[in-house]
């Protein structure tokens, strides 16, 4: 029975593998450890509060609990309890005679103790084996001990409670929440004085042991967020053989002699049920050899149960052992010398201690698991014990202890004794199951707010199509919201672009100058570029400041190309509302995403610019273009896609812009082709027709912005709020005490510090709750596993909305693009970029599902721009650099037009190089030469005719 430490870290790694097989779906059904699903899904956190009932039956006596919790800044229970005997006719009759006799006796104390009147969640201590579903649910699987009740087994035990109170619905009004096992019950306990109790073990009568293990690790239930409670039943640990080097003949022979033989034989070899008879086996065979008594046998020695584990407790007793054994031998009539009392206590001392050895090494293994659950190197955790063997055995939790810390040294391991019992633990499970509920209907009246249906989504696109509207017409351009901008780019990319272009990207705090070389033909293009910060100071300070270090940034990055002195033409990027006049001209309308540079809103930012490169007189360059950077995204996507005619940004802000037709941009003349309208619908909801959706959260982070009633679209969408909404939210739900117990840290009450980035890493599928706790604790939240999931839980509801308001904003734009082709059907591709719609897990799923089904009669492709904005720049300078070049030869033309006399006109049209023709549409109007007269058929108001290809444009 002498077990090496070698052996026991082998029986160790048995356990271990036997729980890997008890938590698989597939393996559950040969695993002799059952790894029982408790649906306890979290442990006390201080905030339990009122009165609870707690019932627990499963010995000689049937128990009745009051139980008072109260917070108030400690951890404070008072409890009143009362006993009922459970007589043999009541345990061993008619099931439903059982439960009636439970609920009077229920009825009983509930008129004792005046709780009539009052409706008290109740939690059931029921230690027998359960398979359970939910909390408040288990099916019996077979009784065990003395019980024997008919009709109950394969049966809800919660339901037969719960019809047998029926019959008491005068004086009963109690909610049954939780059906607890009596080791689960134990880690309660404990965990409500200690919060790092997370390990249940019980050594008593019976044994088992239970701890909390990662939902994405138990296949038994559906789900993968936060932890439950395992009711191990490691009892039966051995019974498929796995023990059968370790048995010894006595085991062997007490299994025999059992009432379940081959059952549980790993309880078999450590419970108090059983040391006793173990001794007694080991004495008997002793005397038969003539070791013991002089070889006598007393009839005693040969009654089953005569030696019991409470005996064994007594004879090992430090002091008063030696004479304790005596007594005890004496007792069973055998007359025992000096040496047979020391020898008996020997013996005792090995069974007991090889008992502690087996339960070290089962719980050793169960705190290694949890060690590796949580990807630690040195575990901190307390384990809650209880059970008549451990409390009453003089040395029994000092083996334990010392055998445990031996195998697991890098575990720091507290053990705490259960002081109330496992029926105090039952009434624990019902507090927090109560307290989780409570919690669970605040949290969802929260995250309600942010999930919106299907005909608010609906409106939200219909609202957005009236303010593009509004935004494209003349007389209500400046009351809309939508300002639909022209940009003054109306080409796209034809494939004949070539030549070397600078371009500046500038749009968040980081800024960008690049060098784009296109080669026509093949449509290749090469870039190089340099990242420059742009600090706070600079973001903030005046805008000569500002277009001065822009213009330092271009010079260094000259210099690091070598490019000094080249005139290079140059398309600017500026991600922020402008109004423009042409390509190259652009007012700023007013800065967002946390610019305040002063003197810039109202000024040309070209202007602005080329002032600052003569300030510095180092070099001139050709500014050909300012683009916003949703322009230069549906650009870069265009040149790859010709459908693409749509530009989106979903990153640290929110922005859309599209080719639209020339007959609708009434702020523009012209009615022919198309222009790219910079939508700039950031803005949208800044008359408050979002406001039916808008959250006390929103608000709270419009009210602390530098510009605050503006953007309020942009704050509901964009990387820039996402994660200062969350931090709302969080703030919120702390202050009532629904997260990280009530505390909020300095660190949370910093505005800006939950960066969108931690909704990405905190929604991946891939990241576990602990390294979300983690995350947490970067921002010096200290939370829990439920915490955790809440956490997520308002990430994901934050993030959806975000997705699909876009979603329902972009459907807006191409069933406009449908309906002004006069198509059925529309497809078209959306060019995106930023960094929400490219990092976050699921944004863009969410999106492109929103528009789907809110366009239906569209079919969206959606092109990721690799290249970002700044290739965009590039594009539409090489495309406002061909279309210069057309316009100048078009203007060389028109003057060597006008030098020809009307009799060479004949002889001109007839010549040999003039054959290759067009087809023109125009009407009389547009024909102005005063020399050239074109004859149309009679009547007609316009038409088409050939003419020489020096008269284009």
């Amino acid at each position: 029975m002498r077990l090496s430490d070698e052996t026991l870290l082998d029986i160790m790694a048995r356990f271990q593998a036997e729980m890997q097989k008890g938590l698989g779906k597939d393996t559950n059904p040969t695993a002799s450890v059952k790894m029982l699903p408790t649906f306890v899904r979290a442990i006390p956190d201080g905030s339990e509060n009122g009165e609870f009932l707690s019932l627990d039956l499963g010995g000689s006596k049937f128990r009745v609990l009051k139980v008072q919790v109260s917070e108030e800044g400690k951890r404070n229970v008072q409890m009143e309890s009362q006993f009922y005997p459970t007589p043999n006719e009541i345990i061993r009759g008619n099931g439903t005679e059982l439960f009636e006799y439970v609920a009077d006796c229920l009825a009983d104390f509930m008129r004792t103790k005046e709780l009539m009147q009052k409706k008290l969640p109740l939690g059931l201590t029921f230690s027998f084996p359960c398979k359970q579903t939910k909390l408040e649910e288990g099916v019996l699987l077979s009784w065990t001990k003395k019980f024997k009740a008919r009709g109950v087994q394969g049966t809800d035990v919660v339901s037969s409670l719960t019809n047998a109170m029926r019959k008491h619905k005068q004086d009963l009004d109690v909610d049954i929440l939780a059906l607890v096992n009596d080791t689960v019950g134990t880690m309660m306990t404990c965990a409500y004085d200690d919060p790092y109790c997370e390990v249940g073990v019980i050594i008593g009568t019976g044994t088992n042991a239970c701890y909390m293990e990662d939902m994405s690790n138990i296949e038994l239930v559906e789900g993968d967020e936060g932890r439950m409670c395992i009711n191990t039943e490691w009892g039966a640990f051995g019974d498929d053989g796995a023990l059968e080097d370790i048995r010894t003949e006595f085991d062997r022979e007490l299994d025999l002699g059992s009432l379940n033989p081959g059952k549980q034989l790993f309880e078999k070899m450590i419970s108090g049920l059983y040391l006793g008879e173990l001794v007694r086996l080991i004495l008997l065979k002793m005397a038969k050899a003539g070791l013991l008594f002089g070889g006598e046998k007393s009839s005693a020695l040969h009654i089953k149960g005569k030696i019991e584990t409470r005996h064994v407790a007594a004879m090992e007793k430090y002091k008063e052992g030696l004479a304790n054994t005596r007594e005890i031998l004496t007792d069973l009539g055998l007359e025992a010398s000096e040496a047979d009392c020391v020898a008996v206590q020997h013996v005792c001392t090995v069974v007991s201690f090889r008992s502690a050895n087996l339960c070290a090494a089962a719980l050793a293994a169960i705190l290694t698991r949890l060690r590796e659950n949580k990807k630690l190197v040195r575990l901190r955790t307390t384990v809650g014990m209880d059970g008549t063997l451990y409390k009453i055995h003089p040395q029994y939790p000092k083996r334990l202890h010392k055998v445990v810390r031996k195998l697991v040294p890098n575990c720091d391991v507290r053990f705490l004794l259960s002081e109330s019992g496992s029926t105090k633990g039952a009434a624990m499970v019902t507090a927090v199951a109560s307290r989780v509920q409570a919690q669970r209907k605040q949290i969802d009246k929260v995250l309600a707010l942010f999930r919106l249906t299907r005909e608010q989504l609906v409106g939200v696109r219909d609202k957005m199509r009236v303010e593009l509207e509004y935004g494209l017409k003349r007389d209500t351009h400046p009351l809309a919201t939508v300002k639909m901008l022209p940009t003054y780019v109306c080409g796209m990319p034809d494939g004949t672009e070539k030549g070397k272009f600078l371009a500046l990207d500038l749009g968040g705090t980081n800024f960008r100058v690049l060098l784009v070389k296109i080669r026509s033909g093949r449509r290749s293009v090469r870039m190089y570029n340099k990242i420059f910060a742009i600090p706070l100071e600079i973001m903030q300070g005046t805008g000569e400041e500002l277009f001065d270090h822009i213009v330092q940034c271009i010079a260094d990055f000259l210099d690091y190309m070598g490019l000094k002195g080249a005139q290079l033409p140059l398309g600017f990027t500026f991600s922020f509302p402008c109004r423009q006049a042409s390509i190259d001209k652009g007012t700023l309308i007013e800065w967002t995403k946390g610019f305040k540079a002063t003197d810039c809103e109202g000024e040309d930012v070209v202007d602005m610019l080329r002032e600052a490169i003569k300030r510095r007189n180092e070099f001139d360059l050709d500014i050909v273009a300012v683009v916003n950077d949703t322009v230069g995204t549906m650009m870069t996507c265009g040149y790859e896609d010709r459908n693409c005619e749509v530009g989106l940004i979903a990153g640290t802000g929110s922005n859309m812009c599209y080719m639209e037709e020339m007959r609708n941009i009434e702020l523009v003349e012209g009615d022919e082709g198309k222009m790219c309208i910079n939508t700039e619908w950031g803005g949208f909801g800044d008359n408050g027709c979002l406001d039916d959706i808008r959250t006390q959260y929103d608000k709270e982070v419009d009210e602390g912005s530098l510009n605050p009633g503006k953007q309020r679209y942009e704050k509901m969408t964009s990387g820039m709020y996402l994660g200062e909404i969350v931090r709302q939210i969080l703030i919120d739900l702390t202050k009532q005490g629904l997260l990280f117990r009530g505390q909020i840290s300095e660190r949370l009450r910093t505005r800006g510090i939950f960066e969108t980035k931690f909704l990405s890493q905190i929604e991946s599928d891939r990241l576990a709750l602990l390294q979300v706790r983690r995350i947490l604790q970067q921002l010096g939240l200290d939370s829990t596993c439920e915490d955790s999931i809440v956490v997520k839980e308002v990430c994901g509801a934050v993030s959806r909305r975000a997705a699909e308001l876009y979603g329902a904003g972009l459907a807006a734009i191409v069933e406009k693009r449908r309906e002004d082709q006069g198509f059925e059907h529309l497809k078209i591709t959306v060019g995106v970029d930023g960094t929400l719609y490219k990092l976050h897990p699921h944004f863009s799923r969410i999106l492109q599902e929103t528009v789907k089904e809110l366009a239906p009669r569209c079919d969206v492709t959606f092109m990721l721009s690799e290249d970002g904005s700044g290739k965009g720049a590039a594009l539409i300078t090489a495309v406002a650099k061909r279309l210069q070049q057309a316009r100048r030869e078009n203007v060389k033309r028109e003057q060597k037009l006008r030098s020809i006399q009307p009799q060479d006109e004949e002889a001109l049209i007839a010549r040999e190089p003039c054959r290759k023709l067009f087809m023109l549409k125009f009407s009389y109007s547009s024909v102005r030469h005063p020399q050239l007269q074109v004859p149309l058929s009679p009547g007609s108001a316009g038409g088409s005719l050939p003419l020489p290809s020096y008269l284009d444009g």
